[in-house]
């Protein structure tokens, strides 16, 4: 076993969840190989082409990521190791939200602006298990918009990518969304708590709302403070200082000031720390894949590794 490669129980963890193949396209090369081989490439963010010959053709890995990122497999896999350490109660729901720029290699453009055809999956679900249905269903993935259709911004430096996030309390991710580096914060505020979704194990619907939420001044707009009052999930966001200014110059008529944990606000640094745990892989700090599905797969497939070995 190499180094970064899985281990005989985590692969245990993910085997029943992979996909079969259907035996009318040839069969599947081994996943646990393919997946040692893609992991390799998320932490070393080497080409694909340069991958070691031990590995086989890297045309197969690619291709199986490619896939993998457009039908959300690697998204149902995470989701699979969450629903297992929720039934464990290790999962801290005292969640925090932030976001972090990625700079895009100049690699990462030059993605062609038509649709991509959406991915021919070569084989069926992996038997019937239990909570297989409550997980992400395959969609079409996304991108063909050019530059901003695939989660590239323009800035003086170059192309960015933004990666908003949302993080336990033991540092781990659990959702994750890609846009251009010039989006604001709290424009994916909802979607990504909306991405939230650990599934039971046993009866019952995938878990979406957490017990409290810590965020950064970005975060403090009416909309998203309506949005968490609405589901009734407590939270610590600081006022900024122009808003606090504009409330008092209305005297009563502005209202009484949002409530704000210091104690609590302390623990935000957990979301940070997820945020460079995720970047130990240089394929998540540093953006190399054209389109933004596959580069949010390979943040998926980071964050799915920080799950199993934590």
């Amino acid at each position: 076993m190499g180094r970064g490669d899985l281990s005989d129980a985590e692969w245990e963890r993910l085997r029943p969840f992979l996909p079969v193949s259907n035996r009318r396209c040839g069969r599947w090369r081994d996943h646990r190989q393919v997946i040692d081989e893609i992991l390799h490439r998320v932490r070393t963010g080497v080409q694909w082409r340069d991958l070691p010959e031990r590995f086989g053709p890297w045309k197969t890995v690619y291709e199986r990521h490619r896939l993998w990122s457009g039908d959300d497999t690697w998204e149902r896999l995470l989701q699979q190791v969450q629903a297992e350490a929720d039934a464990a109660g290790e999962i801290d729901w005292d969640i925090s939200v932030d976001s972090t720029i990625v700079r895009a290699h100049q690699h990462a453009a030059g993605a062609r602006t038509d649709p991509p055809p959406a991915p021919a999956s070569k084989g069926g679900p992996a038997g019937r298990t239990p909570g297989r249905d409550a997980v992400a269903k395959p969609r079409r993935p996304p991108g063909g918009g050019g530059v901003g259709g695939e989660g590239l911004g323009r800035s003086r430096g170059g192309f960015t990518t933004k990666l908003h996030l949302s993080a336990d309390g033991r540092c781990r991710p659990l959702s994750l969304v890609v846009t251009p580096g010039q989006r604001a914060d709290c424009t994916q505020f909802k979607p990504v708590l909306e991405k939230i979704r650990v599934p039971r194990l046993g009866p019952g619907r995938p878990r979406k709302k957490p017990e409290s939420l810590a965020a950064d001044k970005a975060y403090n707009n009416g909309p998203c403070r309506e949005y968490l009052r609405q589901g009734g999930i407590r939270h610590t966001i600081p006022e900024k200082a122009d808003s606090q200014a504009a409330r008092l110059r209305k005297g009563l008529c502005g209202g009484r000031p949002p409530g704000f944990d210091e104690e609590r606000y302390k623990k935000r640094n957990t979301i940070e720390r997820a945020i460079n745990r995720l970047k130990h892989a240089r394929a998540v700090a540093t953006r190399y894949d054209k389109r933004g599905y596959v580069y949010l797969g390979t943040a998926t497939a980071a964050a799915l590794a920080i799950w199993l070995r934590t």
